[in-house]
């Protein structure tokens, strides 16, 4: 075989292995959280509960809510690893350090989630900002090899991610503390559905792909 169709065919397939993998992670992440919160038997609503209670002691002597913990933990840490994973497929076909060092981050912050609970501080709450941080970074930055339109809706989900990461106090008094941190995680959760949807519907390459 043609060393040219050698390299297009495992671009390909490397493809189809990281959209898969990134679109399999936001489902896990998405429905996660919603199972776990249909699981949680304690008071619970999106305004006024961050999304890590649904694993957290909320207070010293209460009972972890086991189901919903087990379903927020092991879907966090299993979308992480399949985000982990992808970003090596990421690499081996764009080879851009500034898209997957970030998305690397995110992967390990998500599997640390998963693995940290709310009430392990300050571990959980250090791997919540790296989460944060660098789901906003990776969505801004995947506008280099992204094409228009969806590149500028990617770059703007990360925009959003940031700006509530960095003026959440401005936006609790409307949103509550739960409905604040949900509209700065869920555009990270959807840019990774949607760039896992996008590479899975590349055919032919992309025209930055054999670019160092």
């Amino acid at each position: 075989m043609d060393i040219n169709e050698i390299i297009k065919s495992d671009i390909r397939s490397s493809l189809t292995r990281s959209g898969l993998l990134l679109f399999l992670a936001g489902f896990f992440i998405f429905m996660g959280i919603i199972t776990g919160e249909i699981f949680y038997t304690a008071e619970f609503n999106a305004r006024d509960n961050y999304i890590s209670e649904l694993a957290a002691r909320i207070h010293p002597d209460a009972t972890v809510q086991k189901i919903s913990a087990a379903i927020f933990d092991y879907s966090m840490a299993l979308a992480g690893l399949m985000v982990l994973t992808a970003t090596w497929y990421v690499h081996k076909i764009f080879k851009k350090y500034l898209m997957t060092i970030p998305m690397a981050f995110l992967g390990v912050g998500i599997i640390g989630v998963g693995l940290f609970p709310g009430h392990l501080e300050p571990y959980h709450g250090i791997l919540s900002l790296v989460v944060f941080i660098s789901g906003g970074i990776s969505a801004i930055v995947s506008y280099k090899i992204v094409n228009a339109p969806l590149k500028y809706i990617f770059a703007a989900f990360g925009i959003i991610s940031l700006v509530l990461l960095s003026f959440q106090k401005y936006f609790i008094p409307t949103l509550g503390v739960g409905g604040a941190e949900r509209w700065l995680f869920y555009p990270v959760v959807f840019w990774i559905t949607g760039m896992g949807t996008y590479l899975l519907g590349i055919k032919d390459g992309h025209k930055n792909t054999l670019q160092a």
